[in-house]
């Protein structure tokens, strides 16, 4: 009698070809699932525990759809795109087991498949490309000294023979105390809890210490995601956790995930939609518009894939801070739907604070409407 083959590696439903290990996307999310790409086309992510299948279909059809959340919805099954799904799968091993146990060891994983029918997959790729392109026409790269663009620079590796740094929280202060960027980035690498030492120090009535406190983690984590996006992403979730929770105060945490976003958004930019849920909160408001308007500096398409229109309403604000953080934005992204409401606050002649690297500035309202005119003005 001929034995049962019990177990076997993961095959795509659409060709049935093997398919590879799904890993870390470059790009970071909320909701995080490893992916990965069949020959044939279709992609997929992994569901190690088999109780997040509802996320894992939304994440597979956006990734599919080149993390574009707007096109994905748009999107009707099998009219635009196939599914399927391989059980049983054992994300330890990477292999499909028939018996849902591996020495004791139960197996629930799910790999769910998306794949795109062949005209919907090339509107997809033009969209990403008029996206790309729009980007590229609207960002200022920062310029080295020959003027060419420069890159992110991946962190050098460090000596695997060195004796690691146990690190506690009087040597994060004292790094942080001196702005010490290298050795805060040398800890993070030495001593995960890193990163959670320094999300502490928000905590402080000292609002400038906060400001100053987001700045430096978002200088710390450029670095390190270079090599260790992971510990990153857990930070990130953290500080949305913590700006969700009622019961907390979220001191400097939006300033911070405006820091983080803004230093790697080729990174960690699909989070940036998730900062618009916090808009409801008049407590939170101008902390979520400047945390905007700090990304759109460099990636003002990250802004224009959200609802940012919902944001122009908030020109004729009581607070000088918000029309004049909101107007900034608007200039930024280059939102010439907005010129008239924006011509409108010209003679607005009242200050507000700016934070910038933590270091506060003080502007008119009117000052920076008229940066925002000659900025949209270059696109018309």
């Amino acid at each position: 009698m001929k034995k049962k083959k019990l177990k076997s590696s993961p095959w795509c439903p659409f060709c049935g070809q093997k398919v590879g290990r799904a890993s870390d996307a470059i790009e970071r999310k909320m909701h995080e699932f490893t992916v990965g790409r069949c020959r044939c086309g279709a992609v997929y992510t992994c569901d190690p525990t088999g109780h997040n299948v509802g996320s894992a279909m939304v994440e597979t059809l956006v990734f599919a759809c080149d993390n574009n959340w707007d096109f994905a919805w748009d999107l009707m099954p099998e009219d635009d795109y196939l599914t399927g799904r391989v059980e049983d799968y054992d994300d330890v091993t990477h292999q499909v087991v028939d018996t849902r146990n591996i020495d004791g060891r139960a197996v629930r994983g799910v790999l769910y498949f998306v794949r795109l029918h062949t005209e919907i997959a090339e509107i997809s790729q033009r969209v990403k490309e008029k996206q790309d392109a729009l980007a590229k026409g609207t960002v200022s790269p920062v310029l080295d000294a020959a003027g060419i663009p420069e890159k992110p620079v991946r962190e050098p590796g460090l000596d695997p023979k060195r004796k690691k740094v146990r690190v506690n929280k009087k040597m994060v202060i004292e790094a942080r105390e001196n702005l010490d960027i290298d050795t805060l980035v040398s800890y993070c690498f030495d001593d995960k809890k890193t990163l959670r030492l320094l999300q502490r120090l928000l905590y402080d009535v000292d609002e400038e210490k906060r400001w100053q406190t987001a700045w430096v983690i978002g200088q710390v984590c450029a670095r390190v995601a270079s090599r260790e996006p992971g510990q990153v992403s857990e930070l990130l979730h953290r500080l949305f956790e913590a700006c969700s929770d009622s019961a907390a105060a979220p001191w400097g945490m939006l300033e911070t995930l405006g820091e983080v976003i803004a230093a790697r958004p080729d990174i960690f930019g699909a989070f940036t939609r998730h900062l618009l849920n916090y808009m409801g909160d008049e407590s939170t408001q101008v902390q979520v518009v400047w945390a905007l308007s700090k990304i759109a500096e460099t990636r003002p398409d990250l802004i224009r894939d959200t609802p940012f229109f919902n944001l122009f309403h908030f020109l004729k604000h009581p607070k000088p801070e918000m029309r004049g953080l909101v107007a900034q934005l608007l200039g930024r992204i280059r939102a010439k739907e907005v010129s008239m409401q924006l011509m409108a606050l010209s003679d607005d002649q009242e200050e507000l604070t700016i934070w910038i690297e933590g270091k506060a500035e003080k502007h008119t309202v009117s000052e920076l409407v008229k940066v925002a005119l000659r900025q949209i003005s270059r696109t018309e």
